[in-house]
């Protein structure tokens, strides 16, 4: 099994008090560092879907509005459902200027479903979190006939292979199992394994998938930041990820001058809802 199967299985099998509020503790530095969608991926979403001027979407998962923002400055109508109380607080707030965005503090699974009420269900990195016995069935329930299904994904932005194997001997001697570097290849992999996973839902069709490139460079204190906002993070014990990170801090300091440049791939999976027959 390999390590993108292992992440689905893991996230899909939280308790979902434990998950609804997983990002809470780090919700300010998840406002702060987390990469935003680029606008040009949003954009490009809404010519693929064809998207009217008056359509509504249902998001799923907001946190603090990281791709909400890329659709609302657009005009459209807009549920977001965010369970974390802390990401809420950061979603009003950047969206304070959209009077068109209900923010609803509820998980997708609580949340009450209206039937065939919206044009897109969106999701940014978060439908992995979503028992796939629910996502799928209860998306393409909300979703009008016709329907589409936006995934957004950042995937986690990586050093150069070579400032990588530098840093790999921190991670072998505190946390070896965060030692790993996908790289380009390995990302659009991971991308293709989600749009299968759509498709195998038997609830979509007509699968488009597309990706950017893209490059940011950080402090050594944001990238910590960044590092403490992914879950395999959360997941070790908070000593080994003190001393991880102290780690980290010295070689980053040292040999980058403080700052480190990372590559990652953005991209979305757009899939219309299966007709009736």
């Amino acid at each position: 099994m390999n390590n993108w199967h292992k992440q689905k299985q893991w996230y899909a099998s939280q308790d979902l008090e434990i998950s609804k509020t997983w990002y809470s503790s780090v919700a300010e530095a998840y406002n702060r560092v987390r990469p935003r969608y680029p606008q040009e991926l949003c954009d490009r979403a809404i010519e693929v879907v064809q998207l009217h001027p008056d359509a509504t979407i249902l998001e799923i998962g907001s946190g603090p509005g990281n791709a909400t923002i890329g659709f609302a400055k657009l005009g459209f109508s807009m549920v977001c459902l965010e369970p974390s109380r802390e990401s809420c607080q950061f979603l009003e707030s950047n969206c304070s200027a959209y009077s068109q965005i209900e923010i609803m503090n509820t998980s997708f699974e609580e949340w009450k479903l209206e039937p065939e009420k919206f044009d897109v269900v969106l999701a940014a990195n978060s439908f992995h979190w979503i028992p796939p016995e629910v996502s799928y069935g209860k998306t393409a329930n909300a979703l009008k006939q016709e329907g589409h299904l936006i995934l957004l994904w950042n995937l986690q932005p990586e050093p150069r292979y070579e400032e990588y194997t530098i840093l790999q001997e921190v991670y072998q001697k505190y946390a070896p199992s965060l030692s790993r570097y996908e790289g380009r290849n390995k990302q659009e992999e991971v991308l293709k394994n989600f749009g299968d996973e759509i498709l195998k839902s038997g609830q979509f069709r007509d699968l488009i998938s597309e990706q950017i490139p893209c490059q940011v460079t950080y402090s050594v204190d944001d990238y910590l930041l960044l590092l403490d906002t992914f879950s395999p993070y959360q997941r070790i014990e908070k000593r080994d990820r003190e001393l991880l990170f102290t780690g980290l801090r010295e070689r980053i300091e040292k040999d980058f001058d403080g700052k480190i440049e990372l590559s990652y791939l953005s991209a979305f999976h757009i899939a219309r809802k299966m007709s009736l027959k």
